[in-house]
């Protein structure tokens, strides 16, 4: 009796541990340009200790013995990076899934925090790629053909450009990164084995959210955007991020799919109080979340609350050195990192010094500031778990 009873708890224990097999995988889809790529250096991790904002996040990034964590329930395939349009990276979630192997992107801690809000396999699908932008490069089909407004016609005819081999390069080249994104998606999930050396096909997979971050060569473009300094200037980037939307999902099978919108934070929030392009285009970035349908499944997310004014200033005055610092190392004959980064820090205190290591990219890359881009991740990751607490 005691050995049925037994052999009847393990056949219960086994139809549990099947049932959470079966449970299906959760998918979760990140896309954009170079700042979803990531371009923060591991060595700008120290500078969350310091903060109370962000050393708890740090320690989630880091094992007791300082180590870099790395998730075990959450797996990447990750292209769009090493200057490669279809490299992939695969692995569990942990640093090195950035622009290079020593930067990391939004992905390290939405993984981390994803996996503490699920406790559950997920698999993350990141496409990014450096310099793309909605009105050409990810324009979705509902979007349409690109179409040249005045100032760039005009422009163009002054430089003496042949129209006919410029409409036809643009016909081209609208829409191909968001058919490279959703080809590398299909083929993901066409194998998720190879990605996923655990999964079991028998369970499924479930499509559980997009995050989009992207934005900054749509800015920029003031050929495409000719009124960007206006309000209402980037009327259109809204409109194409609304097809993007109903596309992605239409595409995907995922009708319901929640998504999330990375606002432009470059600056910080005193971008949103100074009339100009920055305030125009983070307005355009909110216009879908005012049409019904998109009510409860579309959240945004600003990330210029994470913004770091004070690291900013800092940059720029080490930018404001250079000219005086390559002179004096020119005459020292010395023109090695090691004696330029000598020659620098003499113009800073040393605690600011300290916060300079901060810092390991220019202000449209957020500075590739770990403080910066860190709490960026996690916030992407509690929009997803949680919309009704963001900012709308």
């Amino acid at each position: 009796m005691k050995w049925m009873m037994i052999a009847v708890v393990a056949g219960l224990m086994s139809g549990v541990a099947s049932q959470a097999i079966a449970k299906p995988l959760k998918v979760l889809i990140l896309a954009g340009q170079s700042n979803m790529q990531g371009h923060v250096n591991v060595s700008t991790f120290d500078s969350m200790a310091d903060d109370p904002k962000t050393a708890p996040i740090l320690k989630e990034m880091r094992n007791a013995d300082g180590t870099t964590r790395v998730c075990q329930q959450v797996w990447i395939s990750s292209i769009g990076c090493a200057d490669n349009d279809t490299n992939e990276q695969t692995g569990k979630v942990t640093a090195g899934f950035g622009a290079s192997t020593e930067e990391i992107g939004p992905e390290f801690t939405f993984g981390i925090y994803m996996e503490k809000q699920l406790n559950e396999p997920i698999l993350i699908i990141k496409t990014s790629w450096g310099g793309k932008s909605l009105h050409t490069d990810f324009r979705s089909p509902s979007g349409g053909p690109y179409v040249f407004c005045d100032t760039e016609l005009i422009g163009r005819k002054n430089r003496g450009d042949d129209m006919e081999k410029e409409r036809a390069n643009m016909i081209k080249a609208t829409g191909a990164y968001y058919r490279l994104m959703l080809d590398h998606v299909r083929k993901v999930l066409g194998d998720i084995k190879r990605v996923v050396p655990e999964y079991d096909p028998s369970q499924g997979y479930e499509i559980a959210g997009f995050v989009w971050f992207q934005g900054f060569n749509d800015l920029v473009s003031d050929w495409t955007y000719e009124k960007s300094n206006q309000p209402g200037g980037y009327d259109l980037y809204g409109k194409l991020l609304v097809h993007f939307i109903r596309d992605v999902r239409k595409d995907l099978s995922a009708p319901k799919m929640p998504f999330v919108i990375g606002v432009m934070g470059l600056g910080g929030v005193k971008e949103d109080k100074k009339p100009g392009s920055q305030m125009y285009f983070r307005q355009a970035q909110l216009a879908p979340l005012s049409l019904p349908e998109f009510q409860g499944n579309v959240v945004a997310v600003p990330t210029a609350p994470y913004w770091d004014e004070e690291l900013e200033v800092l940059q720029g005055r080490m930018d404001a050195c250079w000219p005086k610092v390559d002179a004096r190392v020119a005459a020292e004959k010395n023109t090695s990192w090691e004696n330029k980064m000598k020659v620098m820090a003499e113009n800073f205190t040393p605690e600011e010094w300290k916060r300079l290591q901060g810092a390991s990219n220019g202000e449209y890359h957020y500075l590739g500031a770990a403080k910066i881009m860190a709490p960026i991740g996690k916030a992407f990751a509690e929009a997803l778990a949680n919309p009704q607490k963001i900012q709308r």
